[in-house]
């Protein structure tokens, strides 16, 4: 069927992305067409030889929150090889009439497409005209401190600035790995944690964190606990350099070895430091899950499912 055709990386499926969406939706009603999502994986630049920005949600979240939007979007993942990116616009626009039968295309008004990005916005409404499609550019939104945008939130993610984050993306920033075992130095001391292995998204500073924690199930998330997270090398007790990624679960014991978690930032608690002493160290992480009780403590799950987010 003739579909609304949405282009973008969508990462983060942040505020502005959600905007967009809706009204694509209630665009596409009106033109009685699907609407499509056209997303690429992975991400253009790391097959180009650029480095890529950060990662703010993996695949299957970015499925997960577009789908949250309405059950009318279907999402289109795209490989996104050499050969694409060889493509030239006219075979890029040739390939969104047939492949994908679109009617009407949606763009930012950034948008560049085709071998070495030669196709702008204007070149999208040209080409769309031959190929029997309409194109138009969305607005950007925002607020008073400027574009609600992914590199928006990246930057930050990388400043510390959690609560900017959070507005921006309309929830908290989660990270997600698989617990594996550790040193498990922090079960002898009374804080036994959950170590995760293969986070992929942005990392916040080094730190601790008031967080919430999901675990994935065949079903989907459900809410495992609130807690409190540490990012950072452990200088205190260990000589690497190594990043970990520490979670502390709040009233829980159980064995989630194998387990995929995950982590929604709540509020930044301290930076990293190096304490004279293991019992120095203890201390501060009694008055570090006091700080992090107070801030989870405010919260309550969210309906979807039961997850924290």
């Amino acid at each position: 069927m003739a579909a609304l055709v949405v282009i973008g990386n969508f990462d983060g499926v942040h505020r502005g992305h959600r905007a967009l969406l809706e009204r694509a939706v209630e665009e596409a009603d009106g033109l009685g067409v699907d609407v499509r999502v056209l997303t690429f994986f992975p991400h253009p630049a790391t097959v180009l030889g650029r480095r890529a920005p950060a990662l703010l949600t993996r695949q299957d979240r970015k499925r997960e929150l577009i789908g949250r939007i309405s059950p009318r979007i279907e999402l289109v993942e795209e490989r996104f090889d050499l050969a694409y990116a060889a493509q030239s616009p006219e075979e890029f626009c040739h390939r969104l009439a047939v492949q994908h039968d679109a009617k009407r295309v949606v763009v930012g008004n950034n948008f560049r497409f085709g071998k070495d990005r030669a196709g702008d916005f204007n070149r999208l409404v040209e080409l769309g005209k031959a190929h029997g499609f309409t194109a138009r550019s969305e607005q950007i939104f925002g607020d008073e401190r400027g574009p609600w945008s992914s590199t928006r939130v990246r930057t930050a993610i990388a400043a510390g600035d959690i609560a900017d984050a959070t507005h921006v993306l309309g929830r908290p920033h989660m990270l997600s790995g698989e617990v594996v075992r550790g040193k498990q130095l922090g079960r002898t001391i009374g804080f036994p944690t959950c170590n995760l292995h293969g986070v992929a998204e942005a990392l916040v500073p080094y730190g601790i964190y008031a967080v919430t924690v999901d675990r994935m199930t065949e079903s989907g998330a459900v809410a495992l606990a609130k807690g409190a997270l540490s990012v950072g090398t452990n200088p205190t007790t260990d000589a690497d350099d190594c990043v970990k990624v520490e979670v502390y679960l709040f009233d829980l014991d159980q064995d989630l070895y194998g387990q995929t978690l995950r982590v929604h930032v709540i509020e930044r608690l301290r930076a990293e430091a190096t304490f004279d002493s293991l019992e120095a160290l203890v201390a501060q992480m009694h008055i570090d899950v006091e700080r992090a009780r107070a801030v989870v403590d405010r919260l309550t799950p969210s309906a979807d499912g039961g997850a924290f987010g």
